[in-house]
């Protein structure tokens, strides 16, 4: 038996899941477990400016990487706080385990009024996929296996414990083999796998298919099955897509490539999926990012082969005709074996006529980069930041309409490496993105382009970086409004209220931080600017004076927020596509 406190067989319990990085701001009733942290070495701590900064980061490292972290709330306001960063995690399916303080069991669960009180296992459950309030500290090694079972098995997501103060303070005898155990003792590490008939049944269908498509979802991903879909491609030699979450598993220099993100990947991405006599989707949930006012856009005539390790994402938004619950890699790796023995048809022309749309679309974004007005084109900055930013740079896409340039025009040739926010499309996540991200591989290039709007919500992080000496950079398409909300006031209701963002020099803002900052305002200054940034040797922030200007997708965007209501209607944001 060993005798600890409920703080230090926590920590030892986080380093038998090499938990590597933790979030969070100090507080009082955590100093418990700080001090153990402080004390274990394989453990990084980030103190965060914000409670919601913490989940955004564990966030951030799960894209990256599939590692789990751990985020921190002080009880009341620190807990609630977390709900800001939180949905993020849950939302896009990312592991993450919150870690939350509370009132010790004296006045807490049913709480009596003691200052900062909170039932926090209530507040904080919707947005977890497990949660529990360690009530005896003599359970968490079980608790703890819980949450980490819970988190990584199936859809991933985040979970959250709740420790009332005196569990973190008393000392409990714990059983040594309780605390040793490896994760394979207590969940499963691989994930399911196919059956051999649904596998052979897959096969055929792709192998007699005339006009098929690939999907790939943030499934692949997650699985590390990135190599093997672009093996299938080669196999099949199909266009194909990837998700927002899946960007980078088909490379934008592929010539299977037909766009990524979704609907705002362009004309070609819309025509496959409505033409496609079989679509074959892995880790795809078919979200909202692949509708139209229809629904989503496998609902045609194709036969929907979907592949997801969630067994409640199967036709839940798409019917399939065939639906396999298993691990992406697995399945791809089953499936290539199997395609080996089968004929492949030529898809030549059917390719070929694919990628003729998308040169088509790619020739409006070009065709917009020739726009050489008074103020910049965001067209321009995102073209030039595609051919300036270092080919192994990690880039996070933050901002609504401004992440659709981004998604463009920015080459992605390996999964990853991109990172948009699709499922809450929280505004404000670029900011603690990259400081993570720069946390985990110190020695990559790291950038932010965001918004202003977007910009704004998280930049007290600009702090945390300098501290930590995590030298980002931040490339703000600043167009001093909340662009499209104001497009759309103009066009619906022909007015224009709370949307003016001006007066703001972000590069001061940097500079009173400690960071680099810089202001830009033609493309032949970005370049300079960035070399500059980047000698620095400090966080930076590029901030660049742009105009608003509608994305070419954004009529698929307006189809996508048509969807529920009635025919011909067009939806709440019918108008915004006048014109464009």
């Amino acid at each position: 038996m060993a005798q600890m406190t409920g703080a230090e067989a926590l920590t030892l319990l986080l380093v038998r899941e090499a938990v590597p990085f933790v979030f969070g701001v100090a507080g009082g009733k955590l100093n418990p477990l700080l001090h153990a942290i402080s004390r274990e070495p394989s453990i990084r701590y980030l103190g965060v400016r914000h409670e919601a900064s913490g989940p955004l980061m564990g966030a951030a490292i799960a894209a990256a990487s599939g590692r789990i972290c751990v985020a921190l709330g002080e009880m009341g306001p620190g807990s609630s706080n977390l709900v800001g960063g939180l949905g993020t995690a849950f939302n896009n399916n990312l592991p993450l385990v919150l870690v939350t303080s509370n009132n010790h069991h004296a006045c807490a669960y049913p709480h009596r009024g003691m200052f900062m009180d909170l039932d926090t296992h209530a507040l904080l459950k919707p947005l977890t996929k497990w949660s529990a309030v360690v009530h005896d500290g003599r359970r968490l090694p079980d608790l703890v296996r819980d949450a980490f079972r819970q988190a990584l098995t199936g859809r991933r997501g985040p979970v959250h414990l709740d420790v009332p103060q005196d569990v973190f303070t008393t000392k409990f005898d714990f059983d040594d083999a309780a605390l040793s155990l490896p994760p394979s003792a207590y969940r499963t590490v691989e994930g399911p796998r196919a059956s051999a008939a649904q596998i052979a049944r897959a096969a055929d269908m792709l192998a007699q298919a005339e006009r098929p498509v690939l999907v790939a979802g943030g499934g692949v991903v997650s699985a590390e099955g990135g190599a093997l879909f672009r093996n299938l491609l080669e196999v099949l030699k199909a266009p194909a897509l990837a998700t927002q979450m899946g960007i980078g598993t088909v490379p934008s220099d592929s010539p299977f490539f037909i766009g990524h993100g979704g609907i705002i990947g362009g004309d070609a991405v819309s025509s496959a999926l409505a033409e496609a006599d079989v679509i074959l989707a892995v880790g795809c949930r078919f979200s909202s990012w692949l509708w139209n006012e229809t629904g989503a856009l496998a609902g045609g005539g194709a036969d929907l082969i979907n592949i997801n390790i969630d067994p409640m994402s199967l036709g839940a938004n798409a019917r399939h005709a065939l639906g396999i619950w298993a691990d992406a890699a697995s399945a791809l790796a089953d499936l290539l074996d199997a395609l080996r023995s089968r004929q492949i048809p030529d898809r030549s022309r059917w390719l070929a006529r694919m990628r003729d749309i998308y040169a088509s679309y790619r020739g409006k974004l070009e065709r917009m980069n020739e726009d050489n007005g008074p103020v910049m084109h965001p067209a321009r900055l995102g073209t030039a930041l595609g051919k300036l930013l270092p080919a192994d740079a990690l880039i996070a896409y933050d901002g609504g309409h401004t992440s659709f340039w981004s998604n463009d025009l920015t080459p992605a040739t390996i999964e990853r490496t991109r990172f948009h926010e699709p499922g809450m499309c929280q505004l404000g996540f670029g900011t603690p993105y990259a400081v993570a991200l720069k946390l985990l591989h110190p020695d990559r290039p790291v950038f932010n382009i965001c918004g202003d709007g977007a910009f704004g919500f998280t930049l007290s992080e600009l702090d945390t970086a300098r501290r930590y000496g995590l030298p980002i950079i931040n490339i703000i398409h600043n167009n001093a409004s909340w662009g499209v909300i104001k497009m759309g006031q103009r066009k619906t209701y022909d007015f224009s209220f709370g949307t003016d963002l001006d007066g703001v020099d972000y590069a001061d803002v940097a500079r009173g931080f400690g960071c680099h900052g810089e202001r830009v305002t033609t493309v032949e200054e970005i370049g300079p600017a960035l070399e500059r940034a980047i000698a620095s040797g400090l966080p930076a922030v590029i901030d660049c004076h742009v105009r608003f200007e509608a994305h070419p997708s954004m009529p698929y965007f307006a189809k996508m927020n048509a969807y529920g209501f009635p025919q011909g209607a067009g939806g709440p944001h019918a108008a915004l596509v006048k014109g464009v």
